[in-house]
């Protein structure tokens, strides 16, 4: 069944991860991102959204300022600070005390957001893009989701053998650091640099990662990716059956965090899964 594991934060109580999914509900305020560009850049805009995400049970937020999708363009620091750092500023200010993850590339971003009162950090390069990132985050105590992105990936690439390799490499880096490794949740980069094939066989080979990896909590991030609308030939806007099937079959398979847009239908289907997985457990 799944692991468990205590995550400790600085200023909150411990993420702890087991049987239970806890889902990070995407804030992207960001005029490019492949789904929701433009739609939560204001900061009214953007706060409502962080408290319906919380209403719909999202455990934890999730605050990015710049795109990673295909073809998006480059973010200066400022420019990402401009855009994350009033957002986490009025969060903390009015009161909400849910766990914040800053989804940045950049040390400068992660340890400003760090002090204002985020609590992890997500790095989309795994630790393995600046070499800052695990000693930010060291500096703080602050967990680190590392996440799989390999430019040297290609369609011949056998995906588990390589990311092994990937992630002991994150690992290492986070020990270098003085980071324990325990406090590494790896993210496997779902859509980052893979083909269709191997974004289904990463998903469906999970529990390799787990069974390698057991130290470490597993999140899954397929919300609205291009894996569901090649396959289904959609729109962003038409993939959440996809994503609420990958998230369920992500959790079947181990996995304990569910980064998603639509915070409601998934904790509703991971609820189901979860009942379906161990019982349902007396109210």
């Amino acid at each position: 069944m799944h692991s468990t594991h205590a995550i400790a934060l600085r200023h909150r109580p411990p993420l702890l991860l087991g049987r239970r999914a806890l889902v990070m509900g995407i804030l992207n305020v960001t005029p490019d991102s492949f789904s929701d560009g433009g739609h939560h850049d204001r900061l009214d805009a953007a706060l409502a959204h962080a408290r319906l995400m919380l209403a719909e049970g999202a455990d934890i937020l999730d605050i990015g300022g710049e795109s990673t999708r295909p073809g998006a363009e480059p973010v200066g620091v400022q420019q990402e600070l401009d855009r994350v750092m009033p957002v986490i500023d009025a969060l903390r200010a009015r009161g909400i005390a849910a766990p914040i993850s800053i989804d940045t590339m950049k040390p400068l971003v992660a340890d400003q957001a760090l002090q204002a009162g985020a609590d992890i950090v997500n790095d989309v390069n795994g630790l393995q893009g600046a070499p800052e990132m695990a000693e930010i985050a060291a500096l703080h105590d602050a967990p680190v989701i590392a996440m799989h992105w390999d430019r040297n990936w290609t369609a011949a690439t056998d995906p588990i053998p390589a990311m092994l390799a990937y992630f002991a490499e994150s690992l290492a880096i986070a020990a270098r650091a003085g980071l324990d490794p325990a406090r590494i949740i790896l993210d496997p980069g779902f859509g980052f640099t893979k083909t269709l094939k191997q974004n289904y066989s990463i998903l469906r080979q999970t529990p390799e990662l787990i069974r390698h990896f057991p130290g470490q909590a597993l999140l899954i991030g397929t919300s609205r990716k291009s894996m569901i609308g090649r396959l289904l030939d959609n729109r962003p806007s038409e993939r959440l059956p996809g994503t609420i099937a990958t998230n369920v079959q992500g959790y079947e398979r181990g996995g304990h965090i569910f980064r998603v847009h639509d915070v409601a239908a998934n904790s509703d289907a991971l609820r189901v899964a979860e009942a379906t997985l161990y019982g349902v457990t007396d109210s």
